[in-house]
């Protein structure tokens, strides 16, 4: 998964080696600049040199490639795509260029957004055959299990885009599953209401399609207001890659042993479902109808501050940020615009949400901590004011979340250094112990 020969081909930015001394044999490991960010020591021989391994849970100070998609500054509350702050995007760009920004490097001129677009575009559909994956579910189906199910079914109907070795190949399952994904959400949403499914129309921009699917029916007309369109855009923006988490690194590890795109975003979608990941906007959100009224507030934020009472208030803090969640900023404004949309004096969950971060941002516990509303506050209050269930936001997360997916994939494959992932681990299980028969146990 390592991609450290740019590294070495670099040799104006490798430090002083870092001496490391185990069992009285001292070894010399290479430094490497980032150029961004913290260095990295390179430990790939420190096994062949002492016969141990580094020992770290969760990867947290592990980097197991190098990347020039996506930095994150947990301490300054930086985000940026490319080198471009997320704010600046979110406010002034729009997904589709974003993804055209992730996928290849710059931002595209006239002509080949417009060609993007198209392209994008005029993939949207899905093979009518896939119709029957969806009706094999039970109605009550969580959303995300259908799309961990219908994402790896795209690799039995699109053979013509599964060699990773062709990168004409590679691109056009790319654009494939940008542009289908919203489409499988969608279906994954109706499907759960019973409605019928309701096709991608080429007229309509990204977002706004995304929502046509959602909520018009076949029996009237249904326009997509132009405010839920720019927040639902910004919510893709916001969601659209996050460096080396979760999903990200379980897509390249999946990828690292060459298994088809399709496969490898359905491994993505997967690991992504989990609640302390993608899933923490809908926990946000169930835990804002556990509060139920403004009322109950007080009590609710005395438990959170006794560290004796398991209850915790989701949707504040972040694992990386340190300071304001950047992506936090914008979604402030947008769930501000939305909530003026829909009004929220007849939500009592909506209004518990405004007194919430009104606490947060206020009260020295929280501030003091650095327990700022994050993007998965926000998120949940905005998608919950447009009308989706909380089943439907990690859906969402995974529509947005696919170009990053792809992203960090299409860099891992065309990586000439890249190996198989294999991580090692510190055995602590019995040591060697002979076979007895089971009459004699």
């Amino acid at each position: 998964m390592c991609n450290l020969t740019k590294g070495y081909a670099m040799s104006e930015q490798k430090n002083d080696p870092a001496t490391l001394t185990v069992d009285g044999k001292t070894v010399e490991l290479p430094v490497y600049n980032a150029s961004v960010g913290p260095s990295v020591i390179d430990v790939r021989k420190l096994y062949a040199q002492t016969g141990h391994f580094t020992y770290d849970p969760g990867f947290t100070s592990t980097a197991a490639c190098d990347s020039d998609i996506t930095y994150i500054d947990g301490d300054k509350g930086e985000l940026l795509y490319r080198g471009y702050p997320i704010d600046q995007l979110a406010d002034d760009s729009h997904f589709l260029e974003v993804c055209y920004l992730l996928l290849y490097g710059e931002l595209p001129d006239k002509a080949q957004m417009e060609d993007f677009e198209s392209r994008v575009t005029n993939h949207t559909m899905l093979h009518e055959q896939m119709t029957n994956f969806y009706r094999g579910f039970r109605r009550d189906g969580h959303p995300m299990a259908i799309m961990v199910g219908v994402v790896g079914a795209l690799s039995a109907f699109y053979h013509d885009s599964t060699d990773i070795t062709d990168p004409q190949q590679r691109e056009i399952a790319s654009i494939r599953m940008i542009a289908k994904m919203p489409t499988i959400a969608a279906w994954a949403y109706k499907y759960s209401i019973g409605q019928p499914f309701v096709y991608p129309r080429n007229d309509l921009d990204y977002a706004s399609n995304f929502l046509h699917m959602c909520f018009s029916v076949p029996c009237e007309e249904y326009k997509v207001d132009p405010i839920m369109a720019q927040a639902m855009d910004r919510i893709m923006t916001l969601h659209a890659d996050h460096e080396q988490n979760a999903s990200t690194s379980t897509v390249r590890l999946a990828g690292s042993s060459d298994a088809n795109p399709f496969a490898c975003i359905a491994a993505g979608v997967a690991c992504l479902w989990g609640p302390a990941h993608g899933g923490a906007n809908e926990a946000a959100l169930n835990m804002l109808h556990e509060i139920g009224t403004p009322d109950q507030i007080p009590e609710y934020i005395a438990r959170a501050k006794d560290k004796d009472d398991p209850f915790r208030l989701m949707g504040f803090g972040h694992r990386v940020y340190k300071n304001y969640d950047p992506r936090a900023k914008v979604m402030q404004q947008t769930a501000k615009e939305v909530l003026e949309l829909v009004g929220v004096e007849n939500s009592p969950i909506l209004q518990v949400a405004q007194e919430l971060e009104k606490i947060a941002l206020e009260d020295p516990y929280f501030v003091e901590r650095k327990l700022y509303p994050n993007v998965d506050f926000y998120s949940g209050i905005v998608l919950s004011a447009m009308g989706f269930p909380t089943s439907m936001f990690t859906a969402i997360f995974a529509t947005s979340r696919t170009v990053g997916w792809i992203a960090q994939w299409k860099e891992m494959i065309s990586d000439p250094g890249q190996r198989i992932g294999r991580p090692r681990q510190l055995y602590t299980g019995a040591s060697h112990r002979d076979y007895m028969a089971v009459e004699k146990r």
